[in-house]
């Protein structure tokens, strides 16, 4: 494991290690394990629960024509 700790969004971030998108999951070099619903599973045991933006909330993109 790196010495990468990710207490908020805006530190520096730890890079992906293993990639299993068919699983839904990513590894962290800091030992977390992000999940494709949001959530998190910290090296130390704690959860993040899923924290997604629901659908009728998220922002839409619209397509202009030029």
């Amino acid at each position: 494991m790196c010495t990468h700790r990710t207490p908020s969004p805006t530190a520096d971030p730890a890079h992906v290690v293993a990639a299993h998108p068919e699983q839904g999951w990513t590894l962290l070099c800091d030992g977390t394990i992000v999940f494709d619903d949001s959530g998190e599973l910290l090296p130390d045991g704690r959860v993040v629960a899923p924290h997604r933006v629901p659908a009728e909330r998220r922002p839409v993109a619209v397509a202009v024509a030029g």
